[in-house]
């Protein structure tokens, strides 16, 4: 496997000493870029791309030739799981993921089996071994969904604004939502092993509705599965970082320093200084401009770069992000006025 030539993102994991604080953005490979929306075309459909390792190779190494981002991140999608479980996953224009069969009952959790990533989900297996023998200038992040995440759509059947059926089960059929979450959590471990062996630098775990949970739901439900995940994970790749993200999850973070993850992903809704002095001597920290601050102009979005570096402060152990992923209408060269302002503002932190 070839060597690394740019290491800095994960000796900022690792709050090892760096010249300046490492950029790579969630959704940086996908719509806002002509030449994704060009291979999306050629592939004729979104599960299409996923599932076909050169297109996904592809399209995962397109931001990197455009911007001198510090990681690149697997083209994927959340619920290869859930689809690789026989749930008939499609995506509709305009509405997003949908099951053909959606999670209603206790006999059908017990029927669902757990995907062999060697096998059902080969082609994700297959598309990090292609990114990585084309990539040696960062490293390669892999991810899955969180067991709660993927539940919420699974018992859903699609996306949801309220959850209202995710809520009714977890309430109402407690030991069933167990279960699902614990095959499921043993799914997410086989699968990002899979892809650690693969050749990924690091995995990032997202929560995105752990955010929708009371603070003893969020424990009891989300955040107990991803701690097991971490454990699994590190007992058998030590060296490996682990990123845990939860949406809307600021009001958690001392509980998911607990799990032992390497870095805690943050959304916008809180101040990243806050944020390092509540955990951060336990983890490093990613995130958290709000990505909506990227249709700014150029200085502006400077001049939001450097508030939340001077907010973090100087030293390592800051992975610079947006809080969520980008939007598909972002002017280019705004994503360009980002990255070199991370790049250039952040040194001074850094002396």
């Amino acid at each position: 496997m070839k060597a690394i030539k740019n290491n800095t993102y994960l000796r900022a994991l690792q709050k090892k000493t760096v010249d300046y604080t490492p950029v790579w953005m969630m959704r940086q490979a996908g719509r806002y870029l002509p030449e994704y929306r060009q291979v999306r075309a050629q592939a004729g459909d979104f599960l299409t791309l996923c599932k076909t390792p050169e297109l996904a190779c592809e399209v995962t190494l397109q931001p990197l030739r455009r911007f001198d981002l510090d990681a690149a991140i697997l083209f994927s999608d959340i619920l290869t799981i859930p689809d690789a479980m026989g749930l008939g996953l499609h995506f509709v224009e305009g509405e997003g993921p949908q099951f053909e069969k959606a999670i209603t009952s206790l006999q059908q959790i017990e029927q669902l089996p757990v995907p062999d990533p060697h096998s059902e989900l080969r082609y994700v297996v297959d598309a990090v071994t292609q990114v990585k023998n084309n990539l040696d200038t960062v490293p390669l992040i892999g991810f899955s969904g969180s067991p709660w995440t993927l539940a919420c759509y699974m018992v859903e059947g699609s996306s949801s604004k309220l959850y209202r059926k995710i809520k009714q089960f977890i309430y109402n059929q407690p030991e069933a939502a167990h279960l699902l979450l614990s095959k499921l959590a043993e799914a997410v471990t086989l699968y990002l092993s899979a892809q650690v062996e693969a050749g990924v630098d690091a995995v990032q775990i997202f929560d995105t509705w752990g955010g929708i949970l009371t603070t003893t739901a969020y424990q009891e439900f989300s955040l107990n599965y991803m701690q097991q995940i971490v454990q699994a994970l590190q007992a058998r790749y030590p060296e490996i970082p682990i990123i845990l993200f939860t949406k809307q999850g600021g009001q958690w973070l001392e509980l998911i320093a607990e799990t032992g993850c390497t870095a805690i992903g943050l959304d916008w809704t809180i101040d990243i200084g806050v944020a390092r002095s509540r955990v951060g001597q336990q983890v490093s920290l990613q995130g958290n401009l709000d990505p909506m601050i990227l249709y700014a102009d150029p200085n502006a979005i400077k001049t939001q770069v450097d508030k939340i570096l001077s907010s973090y402060g100087a030293g390592s152990g800051h992975v610079f992000n947006l809080g969520h992923g980008i939007d598909q209408h972002t002017p280019i060269e705004h994503v360009q006025s980002f990255i070199e302002s991370v790049h250039t503002v952040s040194k001074k932190y850094h002396r």
